[in-house]
């Protein structure tokens, strides 16, 4: 049995606030499953994030208000929790007593209640956790990544019955079946797979429809004969292989959008392949695009 891990990175949305909207699976045996869950946990000990969620795009943002603490670095990490908790209440009762200031007050809030859990780090020690975490993923040789990368100046909705967000499901459900039917055929009995997706409640409502119909239909690749039951709909604050996918999405929308390589040199190893050439990651944009996933996929 495998696990496919499930999460996004940019906006379906078009325009949106993303030229991309990438969707990543992580897949991985469950045998394995285990020991990768604490691999990830050990690193997030050392960064004093057990049991805290990894939110790449949080994780990664820098925080004003820590420029603005003298010596920041410098201090232990219980007093630059402290210190920085200080200037947002600040900042927070600053913002309720200006009149008008309402959505800026509401977004302060959205902001500091995502990244709450990161104020103790600098923004290199982020750096640092992200790329460590990177780094292990890239040496699970058991695992395999799957993602659609869609470039929305390429993408006609008049073209398909389908939006990017369900085009992306459907790429990384058939995907996956043919790495599981390819699997079947070296072993004795039939492998199957169960995907685990981000909760989100119209997502989820969504992708449980579509994979009913892939179940009776089949997708526009391929039958589907490995994979079991609808998709597994979790809470990413308590998954830890959620947010895994959910870094791996992130690389590559960086890597597509700005030619960002550090995160996605390590993740991109894991991408399935047969031979040299790349099967589980594709970057939907014009045939003039010269990135590595182009250049492998074709």
């Amino acid at each position: 049995m495998y696990l496919c891990y499930i999460d996004e990175s940019g906006t379906p949305d078009v325009p949106g606030n993303t030229s991309h909207f990438v969707l990543a699976g992580v897949s991985l045996p469950i045998w394995h499953w285990v020991d990768a869950d604490r691999e990830i946990s050990r690193i997030l000990g050392r960064f004093d994030l057990a049991g805290q969620e990894l939110h790449t795009a949080w994780l990664l943002r820098p925080y004003l208000e820590q420029s603005r603490i003298a010596s920041f670095a410098d201090l232990a990490r219980p007093a630059r929790r402290s210190a920085v908790q200080r200037a947002r209440t600040e900042h927070l009762l600053k913002l309720q007593r200006a009149k008008g200031n309402r959505k800026a007050y509401q977004q302060a809030r959205k902001n500091y209640r995502h990244t709450d859990a990161y104020i103790h780090l600098t923004i290199d020690e982020c750096r640092q956790l992200v790329l460590e975490i990177a780094i292990s993923v890239g040496r699970w040789g058991f695992a395999r990544l799957f993602a659609e990368c869609v470039n929305k100046i390429h993408f006609d909705p008049s073209r398909t019955s389908r939006t990017i967000e369900e085009q992306s499901f459907e790429q990384i459900v058939s995907r996956f079946e043919r790495f599981l039917s390819n699997i079947s055929r070296d072993e004795a009995q039939r492998t199957h797979g169960l995907l685990v997706h981000d909760n989100n409640e119209t997502v989820a409502r969504r992708h449980t429809a579509l994979m009913r119909h892939f179940h009776s239909q089949g997708t526009l690749w391929t039958g589907i004969e490995h994979i079991i039951e609808t998709p597994l709909f979790v809470d990413s604050k308590l998954t830890s292989m959620v947010q895994v996918a959910d870094l791996c999405a992130y690389a590559l929308r960086r890597y597509v959008e700005n030619q960002e390589t550090d995160l996605f040199e390590r993740v991109f190893q894991r991408a399935d392949r047969v031979g040299a050439r790349t099967v589980g990651v594709r970057h939907f944009a014009g045939l003039a695009c010269d990135c590595q996933i182009c250049a492998t996929h074709a």
